[in-house]
């Protein structure tokens, strides 16, 4: 029988996160019991890969919503305000965000308004809202050649080993989470700029949040671009960024991080954002790239 919850195969990656997961068809039904397994699945890996999914945008939402409420994602606001329509690399379905390397005239560019070909840098989707999304989905409708790997970081081994001294430091504190800029650094259309800290839009999240289903704290550093960004609420300047400095260096270390390297059409990657960070390789620009993007499940952050 299709997806049945026996006949799962779970393939941990062998680094210190994420797991591949065949058995699994979503253009049919998925049962509560493979739904269980799944989400049991995700909850220990943190990172879920499932290839060869040939299914439509309404399909991939049906998928996502095995994992939580899927939702609309905030940057598709920027673009609505920009009075852009489905077709101009706007999904139908609100609930799908196109990320393409395509410029205005359908040609593959480095730069365009959203990611472009480039590095997107280390981040959390969404985490400049007050209710971030639990989850990510990505899939692959066309990829380069090479280049353009994902990788991810976890976060909950970011926090177990920092020192104590420094889980003391920073117990209770928040910072402001820049919603200026995308995940490549570019600045959001209809945006200003910030020129100080007490210009950065965006909400306050715990530095340290607790996981709702496993009860375990992860670092919770969200995004940080160019200056002014992110802060420490409440401190100086130089206070916050020689704390933040220190952070970022230390949850982005590779003894935390596994990538996937070999993407191809059909592909699809969940990852959790409560406890997981990911970025982008660059590739070169010259071949399309194009993805669907669902979000599920908003949550705020709890402080831990």
């Amino acid at each position: 029988m299709a997806n049945a919850a026996d006949a799962l195969t779970i393939i941990p990656t062998g680094g210190p996160l994420g797991a591949e997961v065949r058995g699994v068809d979503f253009t049919q039904p998925v049962g509560g019991q493979t739904t269980a397994a799944l989400n049991a699945a995700w909850a220990e890996h943190l990172v879920l890969l499932f290839r060869d999914q040939d299914i439509s945008d309404a399909q991939h939402i049906a998928a996502s919503a095995l994992f939580g409420p899927p939702a609309v994602g905030a940057s598709r606001a920027y673009f609505e305000k920009q009075g852009r329509a489905p077709g101009d690399g706007v999904a139908a379905h609100p609930e799908i965000a196109v990320i393409s390397n395509l410029g205005p005239d359908g040609v593959p560019v480095m730069e365009n308004e959203g990611l472009g070909s480039g590095e997107d840098v280390w981040h959390s989707d969404n985490s400049y809202i007050e209710t971030p999304p639990a989850g990510s989905f990505l899939r692959a409708l066309e990829v380069p050649p090479d280049g353009g790997a994902t990788s991810f970081t976890n976060q909950y081994m970011a926090y177990e080993t920092l020192p104590d001294e420094v889980k003391t430091r920073i117990a209770g504190l928040r910072t402001k989470q820049d919603s200026t800029r995308n995940s490549a650094g570019v600045l959001r259309p209809g945006v200003t700029a910030p020129q100080t800290l007490a210009d950065v839009p965006g909400p306050d999240h715990p530095l340290v949040r607790l996981h709702p289903v496993t009860g375990r704290k992860a670092l919770y550093l969200g995004r940080r671009r160019i200056f002014p960004s992110q802060y420490v609420t409440g401190w100086d300047r130089a206070e916050s960024e020689e704390l933040l400095d220190f952070l970022w260096d230390h949850a982005t270390q590779a003894k935390f991080e596994w990538g996937h390297h070999d993407w191809r059409p059909g592909d699809m990657l969940l990852w959790d954002n409560r406890c997981v960070m990911h970025h982008r390789d660059a590739h070169a620009g010259a071949h399309r790239r194009i993805m669907h993007r669902t979000q599920l499940g908003r949550e705020k952050p709890i402080a831990a």
